[in-house]
């Protein structure tokens, strides 16, 4: 793209990476293609640098993940093999039981918004108000489903511990050992930059996964086999 400058004699070029070179009137033609050709090599090698960059980036959240996992796994093993545990409790449910099962169901509901509010934000679909509303309610609904997420993790890192009695325990143990790890890197990155645009999305997907993994293990599986009470 070529812009016009004092009245034709020089002329601003930009290049490949927005930047602004001059040049003057009497240069060749060719003479544009040769720095197109260098800005376009500058942007590759800078492209190429910025891979191993990537990949450390990512590798720093891989072991963020690791390490909550490994300490949630390490404090439910603790609680399975009989230390010493706080006391249960159930609000105002039934039981904990029930309490457990109506808060899971209430963040898989939540985290089900967060899905539809994030392919708003990504403008999949159209849906009125526009402006920020979508993204607040994005924050809010996934600071709520957190929130309730708690006194459940409370009692099944802290009291039930980390258990594979049955394929569907030993899957839920694993998967509840994963969800913090999976927010954390969720939450990393939306604060940060540098990472692909597809990155937060998949981090995204694999929150809700995680999420409705341990919900089908736990709450449908109480739901289907008991009377739904609260």
């Amino acid at each position: 793209m070529l812009g016009v400058l004092n009245a034709g004699h020089d002329r601003l070029a930009l290049g490949h990476n927005g930047a602004h070179t001059f040049r003057g009137p009497l240069e060749p033609p060719g003479e544009q293609d040769v720095r197109k050709d260098e800005a376009t090599m500058i942007e590759d090698r800078r492209g190429s640098a910025s891979k191993p960059r990537n990949w450390t980036r990512f590798a720093a959240l891989l072991a963020v993940f690791a390490l909550s996992f490994l300490t949630i796994r390490l404090l439910a093993g603790r609680s399975a093999e009989g230390y010493p545990t706080p006391p249960f409790f159930h609000l105002f449910f039934s039981d904990t039981i029930h309490m457990k099962a109506w808060l899971a169901t209430g963040a898989i509901m939540l985290a089900l918004f967060q899905v539809l509010s994030a392919a708003r934000l990504f403008e999949l679909f159209q849906c009125a108000p526009a402006g920020r509303f979508w993204g607040r309610m994005h924050r809010m609904s996934g600071y709520l489903a957190i929130l309730l997420t708690l006194p459940v993790a409370y009692h099944c890192i802290f009291l039930l511990g980390f258990e594979t009695t049955s394929p569907r325990v030993a899957i839920h143990s694993i998967l509840g050992s994963a969800f913090y790890g999976a927010f954390l890197v969720k939450v990393i990155l939306v604060r940060s930059r540098g990472f692909p645009g597809w990155a937060l999305p998949v981090a995204g997907g694999l929150l809700f996964a995680i999420l409705a993994g341990l919900w089908v293990t736990s709450s449908l599986y109480l739901f289907s086999s008991n009377p739904i009470i609260p």
